[in-house]
This record gives C-alpha cells, structure tokens and sequence, in this order.
C-alpha cells in the first residue's frame, strides 16, 4: 500500500478548518493521548453532545480522527497518518519563512 505524502489543496483546507477551532484543537489533542468516547468527549465541554459530535464530525472528514463502532459507544482516536502529514506541510511552510527572514536579514545587514 502506498501512502500519499503531500497533501492536496482540498485536504490542506479541511485540515486548516478543522484546526481553526479551539475545541477541535483540544478533541485532537486528548484523541491523540488515548482513544476516547464521544460521550466521554462531550462531558468534558460545557456544549451539548450534538455539538461534540459536530466538533468530531469536521475532524474526521479531514482526516484527522478516526472513529470507530464497539457496542453502542464511539470511539475516536487520532490518526497518526494524517497528523504526520500535516506536520511535513507545516515544516515546509516553517522552511520557506525561514529562509524568507534569511534573505531579509541579508539585505539588512548589507545597509549596515
């Protein structure tokens, strides 16, 4: 099986979107700690459950989540995959800005 490294546009804005909201940022964050419930999700935020729920529903269409069936609960975890992916686009953005401010400071010092 091969896995697709780069990520496209349409998945680069999901994964955008879906880490623009604190609460999914947090969701993410406690997923990626040990697989939980939704139910046990949606206790920890002072929202309704249908609004958890809504909060896991963004994460995992970008990919970030994956969510899973055992009895009648929902269990989320984070998906290392796609969470790797998105840390190789941050470094190249981090890359690119780098050497931006590089290139910047170069010409500063040349004034001096």
């Amino acid at each position: 099986m091969v896995v697709q490294i780069e990520l496209s546009d349409e998945e680069i804005d999901r994964v955008f979107h879906a880490l623009a909201a604190a609460t999914r940022r947090d969701i993410l964050r406690r997923t990626i700690a040990a697989e939980q419930s939704v139910s046990a999700l949606a206790a920890a935020y002072d929202v309704s459950f249908a609004a958890v729920q809504k909060h896991v529903a963004v994460l995992e269409a970008a990919g970030l989540i994956v969510k899973r069936a055992e009895g009648r609960e929902r269990l989320v975890r984070a998906d290392s995959v796609m969470i790797a992916r998105a840390r190789i686009l941050l470094a190249r953005y981090e890359e690119l800005w780098r050497a931006r401010i590089d290139r910047l400071d170069a010409v500063l010092a040349e004034d001096d």
